[in-house]
């Protein structure tokens, strides 16, 4: 009996027979999307949208928006100009992440595999799949209280729920890769639709909004706002998203000659900044949102989602209000879900250069992520999954510089990057990201211990 389930375990495992397969990044879509060498500007770009809106959905997961509701009801506007400062250093990285995998042809993930030793390459795949597993963790919470806040559904119900997205993503990828993607737009479409209504609704004063957008030295004098800041920036940047990045951007079937990478780069880096703008208006929407409706209204200490959505209505004076909140959260909660299952796929592959059948590997993603959550929803209600959210997000601010500093290096390197090596003025402003994020997440993570 031992025999047989061993050689049942067996087959769900791929190993590549061949060099040119292990060095693939997703080959089930590896350049599976026709792209134009020709035609008009906006006919060349529309063949690249797609995986930036797909890394920005980790930018407005539900584990930012713990840290954006607290920001807005406790210190108003103020802590605008952080969101804008995370976003910009999300470019950065979003960019770099991007140029590798498309002058490389690998994803950081199989680049860390080929640069590090055997050792090394296995301590950072542990912490890729812990970071992976504690983000999960975040969506499942999140899409399950969206569900308890909407129908009422037990949270531990909820949870088991949101496995079922597995089963989503398998059918879409075998429809084609686009098809995930569009999936993914028309959840992000939803969250911002809800939250263009809210922010009529609590009609918030613009001319206050726009001085949040300018930095302030309280940010750093004041301790409690400055824990506040650290949080949003920890939750902001997500390690698996540039794992995610570096691979998704080979599933478009571009020349791979200079010219044609240089073309790549170019219309990625487009599609990958104007996606995370919009993450920037969302996360700011949040933010602003908790501001005019919490902060100004003398409710400064809302920092739990579930309270944030039982005082929208009688505090903005719509029915609808606190619905669409749950809405924007259950599209989050499931839009990072499909993306973080994902990324967990793209880091196994390329750290191990070990495929399990697809089915299997977003199986133990979800099993990961889900077991936690529901002990926790069953034990503690909605305190306990509040503080394992929380949890989350302290873990993935760990796990933050050991993805950021391999990047921004093999980047910088030209042996690895040939003439889309970074620039000079690139490399000192990626290596100043990278300080900072390391300094400030391990000032997040003493405080939070």
């Amino acid at each position: 009996m031992e025999h047989s389930l061993l050689a049942q375990w067996k087959r769900q495992i791929i190993i590549p027979t061949n060099k040119e397969e292990a060095n693939v990044s997703l080959p089930e879509v590896h350049a599976s999307i026709t792209v134009s060498e020709t035609g008009s500007f906006w006919k060349r770009l529309s063949a690249f949208l797609g995986p930036g809106l797909m890394v920005a959905v980790g930018y407005m997961d539900p584990g930012n928006w713990a840290t954006d509701i607290a920001g807005g009801s406790r210190y108003g506007y103020a802590l605008l100009s952080v969101v804008l400062i995370s976003s910009l250093f999300a470019i950065v990285l979003q960019h770099l992440a991007l140029k590798l995998g498309i002058a490389t042809g690998r994803d950081l993930a199989q680049a860390c595999r080929e640069e590090y030793s055997r050792p090394v390459a296995l301590a950072l795949w542990a912490l890729a799949e812990v970071a992976i597993a504690a983000c999960d963790l975040a969506e499942v919470i999140g899409a399950a209280l969206a569900l308890n806040l909407l129908f009422g559904i037990p949270l531990s119900v909820g949870v088991c729920i949101t496995a079922a997205d597995v089963l989503l993503l398998l059918f879409l990828q075998q429809k084609g890769f686009q098809w995930l993607e569009r999936l993914v737009a028309g959840l992000i479409f939803v969250i911002l639709g809800c939250f263009a209504y809210e922010l009529l609704l609590a009609r918030p004063d613009w001319l206050a909004v726009a001085g949040g957008l300018i930095p302030r030295k309280e940010i750093i004098t004041n301790p409690g706002m400055l824990y506040v800041a650290v949080g949003i920036l920890g939750a902001t940047v997500m390690p698996h998203n540039l794992y995610l990045h570096s691979s998704i951007v080979q599933t478009r079937n571009f020349s791979r000659t200079e010219a044609g990478r240089r073309n790549a780069i170019k219309f990625a880096t487009i599609d990958s900044t104007g996606s995370l703008f919009l993450a920037f208006f969302i996360n700011g929407a949040i933010l602003v949102l908790a501001a005019a409706a919490f902060h100004f209204s003398g409710n400064r200490h809302v920092a739990d989602i579930t309270d944030a959505h039982r005082l929208l209505n009688p505090l903005l004076g719509a029915t609808a209000a606190s619905a669409l909140f749950a809405v924007a959260l259950l599209a989050s909660g499931q839009n990072s879900t499909l993306t973080g299952t994902l990324a967990g796929q793209i880091v196994m592959e390329g750290f191990l250069n070990l495929r399990l059948k697809p089915w299997l590997r977003r199986l133990i993603t979800r099993l990961i992520a889900i077991v936690p959550a529901l002990v926790v929803s069953i034990l503690y209600g909605e305190r306990g999954t509040a503080d394992l959210l929380v949890f989350s997000q302290v873990v993935l601010s760990v796990q933050l510089s050991f993805a950021v500093v391999p990047l921004v290096q093999f980047t910088s390197n030209k042996l690895k990057m040939g003439p889309f090596v970074n620039p000079g003025w690139l490399k000192l402003a990626s290596w100043l990201i990278a300080i900072v994020i390391i300094g400030l997440n391990a000032f997040l993570l003493v405080e939070a211990v």
